[in-house]
């Protein structure tokens, strides 16, 4: 499988972020910063994935997500982060209804968010998009689309199959490239700020 370069880099990136948060939760669990960054790129790692290990690995970011909640249910990135994580489990869910229940869930989150910290700029665009996102699960997964974009498919399809795949994959990274770019940003943050460098000495 050919990745661009930029994909690797962020694979590479995220991948070592999710072994940092990871050691770092054996020295210190009850760190809530320390699960949301975990969660995040579990979240980012995801989009690498097939659907079956997409799906697990959203659920895992989930799991990381809602326990750093536990610990603090006031923190506004936590929320956000939750948001995103149902909103793409949403879109791998072929059923709508099911959908629909992981689509409130992020609406909810999104809201506590924004409440924690009002004029979010992102935050706020987060649930704009999510209010959005019901009617193009339908079109996606009324199309098949899904499936492909994310799973890929068959090689001997014809060009006409080609093209809604290629249709499907732009498509697919509408969908979750403000969610990749966002989490993407605030994992980056999280890493930045757990990895400051001493201040020098006087």
């Amino acid at each position: 499988m050919d990745m661009p370069q930029n994909d690797f880099d962020r694979l590479l990136l995220f991948e070592h972020a999710r072994k940092n948060a990871e050691a770092n939760y054996v020295k210190d669990p009850l760190n809530a910063d320390n699960l949301t960054r975990w969660g995040g790129a579990l979240l980012e790692l995801s989009q690498f994935q097939s659907v079956s290990d997409s799906k697990k690995m959203i659920n895992d970011a989930i799991s990381k997500l809602e326990e750093a909640m536990l610990i603090d249910p006031k923190k506004h990135d936590t929320l956000w982060c939750l948001g995103n994580a149902y909103t793409s489990q949403a879109f791998l869910t072929p059923e709508h209804d099911v959908a629909m229940i992981s689509f409130d869930k992020a609406s909810q989150y999104f809201q506590q968010a924004i409440d924690e910290d009002p004029g979010n700029e992102l935050y706020l665009k987060s649930l704009e998009m999510t209010a959005k996102a019901p009617e193009l699960h339908m079109e996606i997964h009324k199309h098949g689309l899904a499936q492909q974009s994310v799973g890929g498919g068959s090689s001997t399809s014809s060009n006409v199959k080609g093209s809604k795949k290629k249709k499907g994959s732009d498509l697919k990274y509408d969908i979750f490239g403000w969610i990749i770019l966002a989490v993407g940003i605030v994992t980056w943050i999280g890493m930045a700020k757990s990895h400051v460098p001493p201040p020098p000495p006087r």
